[in-house]
């Protein structure tokens, strides 16, 4: 029970990584906050995490946030911290992808994905740097992308919203690390997700080649990954980015 009696909350957490990270940490002994957009996504979610709790005690919050603004995060985070009074984990995973050519991609669709991928982990952050910093402990766990490493021809909004998180990320972890707070990143490679389902069999082919494991990740490989570096293991680990891809990226 690696994070027995600890209080987190994790954006995106409806599906996909974050709904795995999710319920890796509720059985762990975590209380836990998650926000999403969808209503229906986050109520079925909130639903199965309830069935995997480890004690009737553990808490488990659930909140409609539009993460990418400052003001509904900033309620809802306060709304948490009334009931949890503290927040030890913050796990930064939401996220969206508007794809096309630079040359065809919207001024829209390019904003959207900054805001939601980037501007939201400005948002949870500065609301909760005062009350970790407090509290001399926390751990900020910010989901980027082996994208943000290495580029993608039709993802230029998210490929700079995954890469700035790792300036970011690193950045941040100045500013903490003699509060006793650890800021990390983790950077998943091809993730076996509802975001990857739409590609074609031709695309997965060809990104299969590239990895030396063969074969895909899935959600449980990055949730592994989450939960150690927001567990007591990880005390001496701060500004790094660790890349879960299978040997896709080296």
């Amino acid at each position: 029970m690696l994070l027995m009696n600890k209080k987190a909350l994790i954006t995106g957490a409806s599906s996909g990584i974050g709904f795995e990270i999710a319920k890796t940490f509720i059985k762990n002994g975590c209380d836990i906050a998650i926000f999403a957009t969808n209503k229906d996504k986050l109520n079925k979610a909130k639903e199965e995490l309830e069935s995997v709790k480890i004690d009737g005690s553990q808490k488990i919050l659930s909140k409609i946030v539009d993460v990418s603004n400052y003001n509904d995060v900033e309620k809802a985070i306060l709304e948490i911290l009334n009931e949890f009074s503290n927040i030890d984990i913050l796990v930064n995973n939401a996220g969206i992808t508007k794809d096309n050519l630079l040359m065809k991609m919207s001024e829209e669709d390019f904003d959207r994905v900054i805001a939601v991928n980037l501007k939201s982990i400005y948002n949870t952050c500065k609301v909760l740097t005062r009350p970790m910093i407090k509290n001399k402990k926390g751990k900020i766990i910010n989901i980027s992308s082996v994208i943000g490493l290495i580029g993608n021809a039709g993802q230029a909004n998210y490929a700079a919203s995954k890469a700035a998180i790792l300036g970011f990320t690193k950045s941040l972890a100045k500013e903490l690390g003699s509060r006793n707070v650890c800021v990390n990143s983790i950077a998943p490679g091809f993730i076996e997700t509802s975001m990857t389902e739409v590609l074609t069999e031709e695309v997965k082919e060809q990104m299969l080649k590239s990895i030396s494991l063969r074969r895909f990740g899935s959600t449980q490989d990055v949730a592994n990954l989450a939960l150690f570096l927001a567990s007591d293991m990880s005390d001496y680990i701060t500004g790094q980015t660790l890349v879960v891809d299978g040997g896709m990226v080296m």
